[in-house]
């Protein structure tokens, strides 16, 4: 088994609330990360395809056919987005990146044409990233 990674970049600013908490409680559970003001981040996103290399190609898949899917499904709709107000698929979410990620996946999942995919790393920091292998 071979892992194929394809690394894009996006900055996107956000909020994290939860609308059925008060605004105390809210400022409690999230901190800074709760300002009316908003903030941001420069994301790193990391696709992970799975599979066996094909005998023609040698490839498992054509990674400028994976950047040109990441790009039209994932990044043109965050990058230089307000997660909370811009991006339709995180409407009603609370934009953490734990939930970012299960939401980007959602978004690629059944349009990678060879291989599978089979993880999705979003790097908030260089110090902090989540993981997601699917459901």
């Amino acid at each position: 088994m071979i892992y194929v990674t394809r690394r894009e970049v996006f900055s996107a600013s956000h909020r994290l609330h939860n609308p059925e908490l008060s605004d105390e409680e809210n400022t409690e559970l999230f901190g800074k990360c709760n300002s009316p003001n908003w903030h941001g981040h420069n994301y790193t996103l990391e696709v992970v395809v799975a599979g066996d290399p094909d005998p023609k190609s040698g490839y498992v898949i054509d990674l400028s056919v994976l950047k040109k899917i990441i790009q039209e499904n994932v990044t043109s709709k965050l990058d230089h987005r307000n997660l909370n107000l811009d991006v339709d698929f995180m409407k009603g979410k609370i934009t953490s990146s734990e939930n970012l990620v299960v939401e980007i996946w959602k978004q690629l999942a059944g349009k990678i044409p060879s291989g599978n995919l089979y993880s999705i790393k979003l790097y908030e920091t260089e110090n902090n990233y989540v993981e997601y292998k699917g459901e």
